[in-house]
């Protein structure tokens, strides 16, 4: 482990360092010109690479090609040209240290104040689904290398990731008479380091998906997307990051009006798309579907011809939970929609679009967040999840188990109907999504009740029953809607007392993993109440 320099002195955040020479080489050239020209009207000398040298030269800008530092050409499509001493001399050479300045002298190596860099756009390339070939020719080595080396020495060094970087050094130059702060400089080397992490977390992830077995290290990245006033509870600090995949879901949308989202807000919108998303797209065909989410957990999800139906069966199921909720829909907003929507109170809609009549009809709520996605998430693709407990992450594939109709395993005397079958298949889509344990009631494409997150089957099963009990009150229907419903349960019945109890809420159909070693018995208890029951094979908790 090298030792500190003694004779180094202690980092100053209000020492000023001048900018007389930049190394620029960036992949985004969007900001380059008028970045260029701003530090050449402040003195300061210019070198760049390949295209970004080209660019800068063809606006008229001074400009050095790198190859005229390190004397060597660049070679073999790019890959080699800022690995070399004239270079990296450059940007690590301590100006503090006698012994550096002494070998910059000896060796012609000139100093780099600035380096301006972005990395090759490897998350971009994976996310636009490029080949094999071409995700690999988009992994930096030469930027990573030279990004690290300025942050290392930030006592002299700013390095800038990205534009706003370079605005910010600029107006620090104007502030400082042509120098950076220390402050700067080393706010910046802070965000290098972690642009690096994310950048080789992403990489390494990818990889880690084109091979067999578990990786032996894990890593994981993100970008800033917003700030967050809280986490769950204020006395927690938070902020949202996009993983760069480009999933269709709350990272990728679009907010067109409301307030800022708070934490909460993010993981029950997310909570809530992901749901809808499992009943497919009215653009690809599929029947509306809408989805209420309170919490995390659905308190309604109802599938129909048009959405102001299915908003009214979803709402219906449990209009006490709903307020202040969420709502998701597979499809394009419509204004009657958003009439209905709006008569409650509800903390964010989300959907792939929506129309102008349904926008101006949430203006008027000016606190309601609508956004738009732009489409839905894909539940089939792969992906991972991750928690942290003490000392350590568990990191596991997101859940996107689907049971096809021939897995479905019939097991009781009775078979379901048609219309039963449709049911346990929705009530099994919902159960995915659901805090375990769960038991979710289902009738006619419409949650008939859910029960959430209990330590006993058997009180997800009551609790489920209780609010359809509640939502048959407040409709005033003569009876609740789980008369003849369908069931689903996330696990199995370890014994048959949780199946009976939907028995008596008025299941006439369930569907269950099974695998329980009393199977048996509550097969044989459904046989004798005449319950028709499915197995799934498949086990759906969520913790």
């Amino acid at each position: 482990m090298p030792a500190p320099n003694p004779d180094l002195p202690a980092f100053d955040p209000a020492r000023l360092a001048p900018v007389k020479r930049a190394l620029i080489s960036v992949s985004d050239k969007s900001a380059l010109i008028r970045q260029a020209q701003a530090l050449h009207d402040r003195g300061v000398k210019l070198v760049s690479t390949g295209g970004t040298h080209r660019a800068i030269a063809a606006a008229g800008i001074p400009v050095k090609d790198v190859a005229e530092l390190t004397k060597f050409p660049e070679m073999m499509d790019g890959r080699v040209k800022t690995l070399h001493p004239m270079v990296h001399g450059g940007l690590l050479g301590d100006r503090d240290l006698t012994s550096h300045k002494d070998a910059m002298h000896e060796h012609g190596i000139l100093s780099i104040d600035l380096l301006i860099v972005n990395l090759y756009p490897f998350e971009q390339a994976v996310a636009g689904g490029g080949s094999y070939e071409m995700c690999v020719e988009n992994i930096d080595i030469g930027g990573p290398a030279m990004i690290r080396a300025a942050a290392k020495n930030h006592a002299h060094v700013a390095v800038c990731t990205d534009a706003d970087d370079v605005d910010a050094v600029l107006a620090d130059m104007d502030a400082n008479s042509g120098q950076t702060t220390g402050t700067l400089r080393q706010s910046l080397a802070a965000k290098t380091y972690a642009r690096s992490a994310a950048y080789d977390a992403a990489i390494a992830n990818w990889f880690a998906s084109q091979v067999k077995g578990t990786p032996t290290y894990r890593a994981q990245g993100g970008t800033l997307k917003q700030e967050l006033r809280y986490g769950e509870n204020p006395h927690q600090t938070a902020a949202f990051y996009a993983d760069g995949s480009n999933r269709a879901g709350v990272a990728t949308a679009e907010q067109l009006q409301g307030k800022a989202l708070s934490y909460n807000n993010i993981n029950d919108t997310d909570a809530a798309y992901e749901l809808v998303a499992e009943f497919g797209s009215v653009a690809a065909g599929d029947k509306p579907a809408v989805a209420i989410i309170k919490h995390a957990n659905p308190c309604g999800l109802a599938v129909a011809d048009d959405f102001i139906t299915a908003y009214k069966n979803a709402l219906a199921c449990d209009p006490v939970s709903a307020f202040g909720g969420i709502v998701a829909l597979n499809g394009n907003l419509d204004a009657k929609t958003a009439k209905e929507i709006v008569k409650v109170f509800t903390e964010v809609v989300i959907a792939p679009s929506a129309d102008e009549d349904a926008i101006e009809v949430f203006r008027k709520k000016k606190n309601l967040r609508l956004l738009v996605a732009g489409g839905l998430p894909d539940v089939t693709a792969p992906s991972l999840t991750q928690r942290n407990v003490a000392g350590g992450i568990l990191v596991q594939d997101r859940d996107n188990g689907y049971v096809a109709d021939a897995d479905l395993k019939v097991v009781t005397k009775r078979a379901p109907t048609d219309a039963e079958m449709a049911d346990l298949r929705m009530a099994w889509k919902v159960a995915k999504h659901v805090k375990s344990n769960a038991i979710i009631y289902v009738k006619d494409g419409a949650t008939a009740g859910i029960g959430a997150g209990q330590m006993s089957r058997i009180d997800s099963a009551r609790i489920a029953a209780r609010k359809a009990e509640d939502a048959q009150a407040a409709a005033g229907w003569a009876t609740p809607k789980t008369k003849g419903c369908a069931c689903a349960s996330d696990a199995f019945f370890p014994f048959a007392d949780g199946m009976l109890a939907a028995a008596a809420a008025g299941a006439t159909a369930i569907i269950q993993p099974g695998g329980s070693i009393r199977d048996d018995e509550v097969i044989a208890a459904a046989d004798e109440a005449g319950i028709a029951m499915v197995f799934t094979g498949m086990r759906h908790f969520r913790h």
